[in-house]
């Protein structure tokens, strides 16, 4: 007698049918996000001068359109389906060959639309980190607990011809970004503030290219935060790996009077430095967290005094880490006597070694902060030409920031705040809902049974209340 078969889950009969359900319903966060800070309308001023007068799509518009596709999942023009299809929440959405044709104006004049956008977030920025209050990143910064700026970059392979897409230092083919963060801290994530388009063959470390893009990052800053003329302000430290370690940039960060850590590469003596440092027992046992105690198997020292740093910075430090290498993991030519040696240079002159060390290892979460970005857009370059990815890199930073601004201000404690972007997919954005219309208003019905439901609403309520207050 043959068995029955067995399902884990249901068949129910499939077809197709006009139903009043709502997908991405959870997006209505992104979209009170966009009110909220006055993104939109900001937008809108900016890049007027690009749209023509009769157009029935503001370009905008197209552009927080192909942001909100990103943010919610969409990888490309096309992926606007997403939100054609839901005009109740999303609005018109431009078809695919608009689209196409608004990014194309725009990349004829590229420098300047950069700027216009460049001022439209930076006018948000500021609007955002007001409504969010005590839990804006910039709120209660100081020389002791500055606002951290991290740059780094990354190599994006294509995988057809692109303009100035070029060979890579890893064998590759693509571009080379350099992007800068802006880092939350523990509490939350980080968000965009710079993103420079460069082939991929592209220098590491490059000081030019480290100077403008700390330019950028700096004027996407509220004028507050800056020092007197706009020149800087030990408030606010820019961190950064070895790349970063070269006179010229560390000189010009010095001239602009802004607290760095910076990666620095040590000398070929570097051996001899060590052995004296053992001699003198000036190992400091390095910090896990500064609450939590220390890190076993890792040490710092200060190796200042006992390098040849004529033509470097007055003021700068050289602190140098050791640390047993993890289980597994290979020695590099740099390493000695079966240790991992780093090296960083700071002109933060009080602290312990251990903060200051602990500090700059935080650098980290950049990592962290480029593999969302990748995830919102920069993993791929959808179009042709160099002005035309320079335009793209600014919607992937339009994404990025909407879901960093929405997380600042509707949740202020909890898990959600530092969600990823996956996550924030799956447990929020997808919730599904029906939109009916009452008393001639569109009423948005999340389903009761979605297990983040609650956290939606909680933190609409907190975006309207924040723009009533304000």
């Amino acid at each position: 007698m043959s068995q029955p078969t067995l399902f884990f889950y249901p068949r129910p009969r499939v077809d197709i049918a006009e139903v009043p359900a709502v997908s991405q319903a959870g997006a209505v966060l992104l979209t009170d996000t966009l009110h909220a800070t006055g993104l939109a309308a900001s937008l809108r001023e900016a890049l007027g001068p690009w749209t023509k007068p009769l157009a029935e799509h503001h370009a905008a518009k197209v552009l927080l359109d192909l942001a909100m596709t990103l943010a919610i999942g969409g990888e490309v023009a096309r992926d606007t389906d997403l939100l054609r299809c839901e005009p109740g929440l999303f609005g018109s959405v431009a078809s695919a060959p608009t689209i196409s044709r608004t990014l194309t104006t725009l990349a004829q004049d590229a420098p300047a639309v950069v700027e216009a956008i460049s001022r439209a977030r930076r006018a948000a920025r500021e609007r955002a980190w007001t409504m969010a209050g005590d839990h804006a990143p910039g709120h209660g910064v100081s020389a002791k607990t500055p606002l951290v700026i991290d740059l780094d970059a990354t190599l994006i392979n294509v995988h057809s011809e692109k303009e100035q897409a070029s060979p890579t230092f890893k064998r590759g083919f693509g571009y080379h970004p350099l992007c800068a963060f802006l880092d939350h801290g523990q509490a939350g994530t980080g968000e965009p503030l710079a993103i420079a388009l460069r082939p991929g063959n592209a220098g590491s470390n490059t000081a030019a290219d480290h100077i403008a893009v700390t330019r950028e990052a700096l004027a996407q800053l509220p004028p507050a935060l800056l020092g007197r003329g706009g020149r800087g302000s030990k408030k606010i430290l820019i961190r950064t790996d070895g790349a970063g370690g070269t006179k010229d940039y560390i000189q010009w960060l010095t001239t602009r009077r802004l607290a760095y850590s910076v990666g620095f590469t040590l000398p070929a003596h570097t051996p001899d430095l060590l052995k004296r440092v053992d001699e003198a027992d000036a190992w400091t046992p390095a910090y896990d967290s500064e609450d939590d105690g220390i890190r076993d198997g890792a040490w710092v020292a200060d190796l200042t005094g006992m390098l040849d740093l004529a033509g470097w910075p007055d003021g700068m430090r050289v602190i140098v880490r050791k640390e047993r290498p993890h289980p597994g993991a290979q020695l590099r030519i740099t390493d000695h006597d079966g240790m991992r040696i780093t090296a960083f240079a700071t002109n933060t002159s009080r602290g312990q070694l251990p903060v200051l060390e602990l500090r700059h290892r935080r650098r980290a979460r950049c990592e962290d902060r480029i593999r969302n970005a990748k995830d919102m857009g920069l993993e791929k370059f959808p179009l042709q030409g160099f002005a035309q990815n320079q335009i793209w890199c600014q919607i992937v930073q339009l994404a990025s920031e909407l879901v960093a601004w929405m997380q600042t201000i509707a949740f202020t404690s909890g898990d959600a705040r530092r969600w990823e972007p996956k996550r924030l997919r799956a447990r929020l954005f997808e919730i599904p809902a029906t939109l009916v219309r009452r008393c001639r208003h569109k009423v948005l019905h999340l389903a009761r049974h979605a297990p983040e439901a609650s956290t939606v609403l909680i933190g609409v309520n907190r975006l309207r209340t924040a723009v009533a207050q304000t």
